[in-house]
């Protein structure tokens, strides 16, 4: 089969599209004819190294996948072939208590796909059925693609860590991210206020059009000071926070008292600092928040049968152009998803 496969760390050349065979299929699992497969940050971390993980090499990248069932394990029994899907991106082991207890992404073997195991930039993956669900109808296999992780990630942050209620405001950095696309659209589905954040005045049209109420251009305007303002001094409800380094201290001075930091990442880096007084003082909550449950997924994706979310894609390209997708993404020049389309 054709891959993209990287066998040293590096930038987006040392990707190449190549031969590589095709995946073993145990019996729980199902081989997946991959139609299309959309980047994500982790893929740029992968490729790059993330310091004290051994990412197996040779590796396939990719952790958004939507495509066909191709070939089913002899001891599957839910999906068929010709069945269409996309497929959960996070891998547990499906017995322990926090598996059994629907939390999946806090069992201690939980691995993503296209990180820690070959992923979707291919044209077959073989994967564990269970996380094989059925592709939302209304959706083309680009669109699925651009579903998955980015929608469950948010999903978790706001209604299952954050616990958005209607009628709080929240800020929303970085909202040309795939995250961020999808962050807007669920905390407009649940009748938050958002104000977004972005770098650019395409960007911020983007974002204005997607729901938010307001937007700040980041570049040019001191984010907490245009909080402050927008809020009659008071702050938000919510930080949506998946910049790291860079706005950190900016996004713990636009809390209100009592307010919640959710962060699921740090793209621009980890070594933030805070001040102890404030965190008490102002009765702040920090909370972290690592992708999400299956049945998060499942929720967010009836959203989505319903119309209610939507999918945002910012460029479609064929899989053999990978390292230049890589490089779109990593100059920040996307707003929403960029999907790679695997030949038929």
């Amino acid at each position: 089969m054709k891959a993209i496969v990287f066998d040293h760390h590096g930038g987006p050349e040392v990707l190449r599209y190549t031969d590589m065979p095709e995946p073993f299929v145990r019996a729980t699992d199902v081989l997946v004819r991959v139609r299309a497969c959309a980047l994500n940050h982790l893929d740029l971390w992968v490729r790059r190294g993330i310091p004290g993980m051994q990412i197996p090499l040779p590796h396939i990248p990719g952790s958004d996948i939507a495509g066909e069932i191709a070939a089913v394990g002899a001891a599957t029994t839910r999906v068929k072939v010709g069945d269409k899907v996309i497929l959960a991106p996070g891998i547990s082991c499906g017995q322990c208590a926090q598996c059994l207890a629907g939390a999946d992404n806090f069992c201690r073997q939980y691995k993503m796909i296209g990180e820690m195991v070959d992923g979707g930039c291919a044209e077959f993956i073989s994967s564990p059925e269970v996380n094989a669900i059925p592709k939302p109808e209304r959706l083309s296999f680009e669109e699925a693609a651009a579903v998955p992780l980015v929608f469950l990630t948010a999903w978790h942050m706001l209604i299952a860590r954050a616990k958005i209620r209607p009628g709080e405001t929240v800020l929303i950095l970085g909202a040309g991210s795939g995250v961020g696309t999808a962050a807007i659209q669920i905390a407009k589905l649940v009748g938050a206020r958002v104000i977004a954040t972005a770098g650019s005045e395409e960007k911020l049209a983007h974002a204005t059009k997607l729901g938010a109420d307001v937007v700040i251009d980041h570049a040019t305007k001191d984010i907490a000071a245009e909080v402050k303002r927008l809020t009659n001094r008071r702050g938000v409800e919510i930080v949506f926070e998946h910049v790291g380094r860079a706005t950190w201290e900016k996004s713990l001075a636009s809390l209100a008292p009592g307010g919640r930091l959710v962060i699921c990442g740090a793209t621009t880096g980890y070594d933030a600092k805070i001040d102890l007084r404030f965190l008490f003082s102002k009765q702040y909550s920090i909370l972290g928040s690592k992708m999400g449950s299956k049945a998060d997924l499942y929720a967010a994706l009836e959203a989505m049968n319903q119309g209610k979310l939507n999918p945002v894609i910012d460029k479609v390209m064929p899989l053999e152009k990978c390292a230049a997708a890589h490089a779109r993404l990593e100059s920040r020049e996307q707003f929403g998803k960029i999907v790679l389309t695997v030949a038929a």
